[in-house]
């Protein structure tokens, strides 16, 4: 079975991740399938609108730890920086459906998203910080852009964990509702959104993101080079360490310029 299996209902195209044992952890290979799914999603004139949601009890928990120690993205080309292009270039609307988990990357993925309905058990959190990384997907200018710097320090810059009313009273979802109604009512609005005219539903949003998409491309590249220098840092090989020991990490000040050779 797929770790990302795709669905065209009509002018919809359904995207699920797709490993619930996993809470659907993302591996190398599923940033580049979901970009390759995305970006055919663009040319295709029949899908007008993609949903996406994930198997079992949650969205996404973040990268796959084994898979991601294995294969750090480096400053450049990477399976993760096609899908932040890929998410960055798409013009149709993008509805999520989140439940459960949605931790690191299955957070900062969502900032892309048109609309994001979270079930009443969705919890998101961006822990980068916590283990000695920073912020991806452009999340570093789109979260403050969106929230404000004072609330999204507490998000970042703690790497709090919160819930699904929280994400509404912040913006960074567009509606809470049950997990029993979560999938229809999210299937329900990008039914309403494919029967709109696509040109005009395409121009609304190439409008709306037109002054935002420059900057966002900025933060992608410059957390990209942050991020592969930080991936090999002494404090993210203790945190890392720390988590698959699981015990507490130990930092101290001489990490901070330590490198990893």
């Amino acid at each position: 079975m797929s770790d990302i299996i795709k669905e065209h209902s009509g002018n919809i195209l359904r995207i699920q991740l797709n490993r619930p044992e996993k809470k659907n952890a993302m591996t190398v290979a599923m940033y580049a399938t979901l970009a390759d799914f995305l970006n055919e999603a663009a040319r295709d004139d029949a899908i007008r609108v993609v949903l996406w949601h994930g198997a079992g009890d949650s969205f996404c928990a973040g990268n796959d730890v084994q898979d991601f120690l294995k294969n750090p993205p480096g400053p450049g080309e990477s399976a993760q920086s096609r899908l932040m292009n890929a998410l960055l270039n798409f013009q149709k609307p993008l509805v999520a459906a989140v439940q459960g988990a949605a931790i690191g990357g299955g957070t900062t993925m969502l900032t892309h998203c048109d609309f994001v309905y979270a079930g009443e058990s969705a919890k998101f959190q961006m822990p980068f910080v916590n283990l000695g990384l920073v912020p991806e997907f452009g999340s570093s200018y789109s979260v403050p852009m969106r929230i404000r710097h004072l609330r999204a320090a507490e998000l970042i810059l703690l790497g709090s964990l919160f819930d699904a009313r929280r994400a509404a009273e912040l913006g960074l979802v567009t509606r809470v509702v049950s997990d029993e109604e979560l999938l229809a009512t999210a299937t329900e609005t990008a039914r309403k959104l494919a029967e709109k005219p696509i040109g005009a539903l395409q121009a609304c949003k190439r409008l709306m993101k037109q002054f935002s998409r420059e900057q966002i491309a900025q933060a992608m590249k410059a957390e990209n080079e942050e991020f592969a220098v930080r991936v090999r840092s002494a404090e993210a090989t203790e945190a890392f360490t720390a988590f698959v020991e699981k015990r507490a990490p130990k930092f101290t000040p001489t990490m901070a310029s330590a490198a990893v050779d």
